[in-house]
């Protein structure tokens, strides 16, 4: 049922919709014609047995993967060495060809497919040579889209997620501050209600896509109550008067992602610009949570899976003591620990990915996902880097980008402390205050 729903929404969008072009092949737009008829040639043969996902999984894809090779990955050099990727070129091919709305409404560009094949186009986007680059996408589709799109009235989501998913706005996410990084409930930054509007005053810190963004989903208190229920998420403008860009953030790792310190200062902004209730702001966070490290988890795992591959490649080549590095004990045995626990994540990722298009609360192993996921790219960034010797020190190879790059997954979404706290609570073995 999900699939022949799937084709159907895809026909549509067909019919109506401009689709990116790649040589012979097309984008996700066009699909349906692969899907409804046979497989494309290249997608797996298990696809009938795998847990979630299904051939038309595969070709979306395989329809990113000609996008990455030829639109993205020629150009992460010059990016990664500019501190900055084009954003909005680069946003307008994903959502032409469908990749910035696989699971948001029709009606409002998206293709109206569950969650799983958001999954599927996350772990596509590991291919990219950099992780900046997928993390701006991700926060695009899967962080400060979700609850506008779940709770959003329609005027805000024809102004807001309709440019967005169709790559025409690029958005960023307003929760971390200073003072308030995995502790959501402390932000500082308000909005006092004056009349038909909201002004707001306060900061916004490590603000993903920030110089480029043309909105923001903003998280503010609204009242002085419950810190658990005095928050609003509401969508802003980035060219309101008193939107300050306060400095482009300079960071270890994604590089080509740019990141930025927002101020806001006395910034009217019309109450109708909230998303759903005033003072569900907080609850409506804490939903998206659940995709954004499903999300995560999804694309570090490609990322991995290269890094170990390119690793084996370079260890087989690689001499010491006249024998390839790859034939010691030491090297082959840890390559396949790592390749073990690699799939030991996956099959946590598809099982709880399963769950969550069922309409389950995974919360708890999302973030268990997400806890094994940040270790587990450390472990491997490092053990990896090891076995390249010298060249892994440089910054001509991906094992070193992904050792800088991949540190952020223990930080950034909720950190690993933060996670093992939601994880206790959901076994009942957190102390209470």
């Amino acid at each position: 049922m999900a699939l022949r729903e799937g084709a159907l929404r895809l026909n549509l969008l067909l019919n109506s919709r401009t689709f990116y072009k790649c040589n012979s092949s097309v984008g996700v737009r066009s699909l349906s014609d692969n899907v409804s008829s046979s497989a494309p040639s290249s997608a797996p043969e298990i696809a009938g047995d795998h847990l979630i996902y299904t051939q038309e999984h595969f070709a979306l894809k395989e329809s990113l993967r000609k996008i990455i090779d030829q639109e993205i990955n020629p150009h992460v050099e010059q990016w990664e060495a500019e501190g900055i990727f084009p954003a909005h070129k680069v946003f307008k091919i994903l959502g032409n060809a469908g990749f910035l709305g696989v699971n948001k409404p029709v009606e409002y560009g998206g293709l109206g497919l569950d969650y799983s094949y958001s999954v599927a186009m996350a772990e596509e986007l590991g291919h990219i040579r950099c992780g900046g680059i997928p993390m701006a996408i991700g926060v695009q589709t899967d962080m400060t889209t979700p609850a506008l799109a779940r709770f959003g009235s329609a005027e805000l989501k024809q102004e807001f997620l309709l440019p967005s998913i169709m790559g025409d706005k690029v958005a960023c996410l307003g929760v971390s501050e200073v003072g308030a990084g995995s502790d959501v409930s402390s932000i500082m930054t308000k909005a006092v209600r004056k009349g038909d509007e909201y002004v707001i005053n306060g900061g916004k810190m490590w603000t993903t896509n920030g110089t480029q963004a043309d909105w923001i989903c903003l998280l503010v208190n609204t009242s002085d109550g419950s810190p658990h229920r005095n928050k609003s998420l509401i969508c802003v403008p980035m060219n309101l008067p008193g939107v300050q860009i306060a400095r482009k953030i300079e960071k270890l790792g994604m590089w080509s992602s740019d990141t930025a310190e927002v101020f806001f200062d006395d910034v009217h902004v019309p109450c109708k610009n909230i998303i759903g209730q005033e003072g569900m702001g907080f609850t409506y966070q804490m939903l998206q949570f659940q995709e954004e490290r499903l999300w995560a988890v999804a694309n570090m795992l490609t990322m991995m899976e290269n890094v170990i591959q390119e690793t084996i490649q370079y260890t087989r080549q690689r001499k010491i003591f006249k024998r390839p590095v790859l034939h010691h004990q030491s090297v082959h045995f840890r390559l396949a620990e790592l390749q073990t626990e690699v799939e030991l994540l996956r099959a946590l990722l598809h099982s709880a990915t399963a769950l969550y298009i069922k309409g389950n609360d995974v919360t708890k192993l999302a973030s268990m996902a997400k806890l094994k996921g940040g270790r587990l790219a450390r472990e491997v960034g490092d053990s990896c880097l090891q076995f390249w010797g010298g060249m892994g020190f440089t910054s001509d190879v991906l094992v070193s980008r992904f050792y800088r790059d991949s540190r952020l997954m223990s930080i950034g979404g909720g950190a690993d402390e933060v996670m093992l706290g939601i994880i206790c609570k959901y076994m009942d073995i957190l102390p209470k205050k």
